[in-house]
């Protein structure tokens, strides 16, 4: 199982063929994607039309659904943000802590197209599908 960032959806929904948009289409293939609700959330607000917002929707509800925040994933995720702060890492974004973190405690690889995962690789071991 992998979890799909929005970095990767968005490219995909817009058409843009990247290595990560076309492993993410092979793994769609194979059951083997995981959408969390923060992801959804972020994948779905930037749809301004209904038409495609319904079509998108429509894929990602067949996908493997996990909520991604809960007591357990909030404070770890603040522990791994003030780790990465002591490293000298600034993190623009609590979201992409979160999701790393939950990556990270579920033992699950993150595809994703964005610079803001690679500290969270080197330091806090996120494992990521390449």
């Amino acid at each position: 199982m992998v979890v799909v960032d929005s970095s990767v959806w968005i490219d995909y929904f817009n058409g843009k063929v990247t290595e990560q948009t076309n492993l993410l289409d092979s793994l769609l293939d194979s059951d083997l994607v995981v959408i969390g609700d923060i992801i959804l959330t972020e994948v779905l607000q930037g749809f301004r039309d209904d038409k495609d917002f319904n079509k998108a929707k429509g894929l990602l509800d067949c996908l493997l659904f996990r909520p991604m925040l809960g007591k357990d994933i909030a404070v770890k995720s603040a522990q791994n943000y003030r780790h990465l702060r002591r490293k000298g890492v600034t993190v623009t974004k609590t979201v992409d802590v979160i999701i790393a973190t939950f990556c990270i405690w579920n033992n699950l690889p993150l595809l994703h197209s964005d610079r803001d995962f690679r500290p969270m690789e080197r330091h806090l071991n996120l494992r990521v599908m390449s």
